[in-house]
């Protein structure tokens, strides 16, 4: 059971700042090939972002930089990023978010408005990931949250560009199925990453959780923190996996990978994934 997913555990991706300064530590316990994203915070600069993919990609990592669509001053610098991207960094996949910031810096409000500028496709960039919310999201819920990956499906299916979606991270796996249920039922047949929380200490899962507007999954936190009685244990992903690897395989027959989100830091998140990965073939048969 899970034998499919288990495999994909395997090659997860993970994600950097733009700083690049984690380049030691990322080599030091993930393999050359993966896919890591560039995160773009506010007041990031996307030269450092084409700086970091450059030196990703030389030391044997597949880059993926974010683009923060509020960040982008202009269709021009859209494009001059993309052309340096591909240039220097042989980039060929995307993140593509809205940005955290409230008001956009140029002609871009949202994630969308960067895709059907045609700039993506035109500097051969063949695929984007885009976010899923399977608890929602502050500012986008509900039918509205749907509509939007129905949007990115057909924008896929016109421009020949690979869509996937990357989920945010949950404490549980229940929302992420009902969710995969969801989208099967509307059609959206977009494959789908799953995020995963790195293990870090309870304390830091808590704030990110809040950060990040995690939902009614933030009650199997509390629970561990109720179980280890206290804020500084580690705690990682497990039940969440367990959970996946557990379901009726035609449950999770949309997910395509998992990528992780390292908030304790790239060694833990690389150590996490080596140590539950050779505890796997257990798991199966739970």
């Amino acid at each position: 059971m899970g034998a499919r997913l288990a495999e994909l555990l395997d090659s997860a991706s993970v994600e950097i700042s733009s700083s690049g300064h984690h380049l030691k530590e990322l080599a030091d316990h993930f393999a050359a090939g993966t896919n890591v994203s560039i995160t773009f915070l506010p007041g990031d600069n996307f030269r450092h972002n084409v700086e970091t993919a450059a030196a990703l990609r030389r030391a044997g990592f597949n880059p993926v930089p974010h683009v923060a669509a509020r960040e982008i001053p202009s269709r021009e610098a859209l494009n001059d990023f993309l052309v340096q991207a591909r240039r220097e960094a042989d980039v060929r996949r995307l993140v593509l978010i809205a940005g955290d910031v409230a008001a956009a810096k140029g002609p871009f409000r949202s994630s969308h408005d960067v895709a059907i500028t045609g700039l993506i496709e035109a500097n051969g960039i063949n695929s984007v990931s885009v976010a899923g919310y399977p608890e929602g999201h502050p500012w986008l819920d509900g039918e509205p949250a749907f509509d939007a990956l129905a949007a990115w499906r057909d924008w896929g299916a016109r421009s020949g560009v690979r869509v996937e979606i990357v989920t945010q991270f949950c404490f549980e796996s229940a929302p992420i199925l009902v969710w995969l249920a969801e989208l099967g039922a509307r059609g959206i047949d977009l494959p789908v990453t799953v995020g995963l929380a790195g293990p870090a200490t309870l304390a830091t899962l808590t704030k990110f959780g809040l950060r990040c507007g995690i939902g009614g999954s933030m009650r199997a936190l509390r629970g561990q923190i109720g179980r280890f009685g206290r804020l500084l244990t580690d705690n990682g992903p497990d039940d969440v996996v367990r959970g996946l690897l557990a379901a009726p395989p035609a449950e999770t027959v949309a997910i395509a990978g998992f990528h992780l989100f390292p908030f304790g830091g790239l060694r833990k998140a690389g150590l996490w994934l080596r140590d539950f990965g050779q505890e796997l073939p257990h798991a199966q048969n739970l």
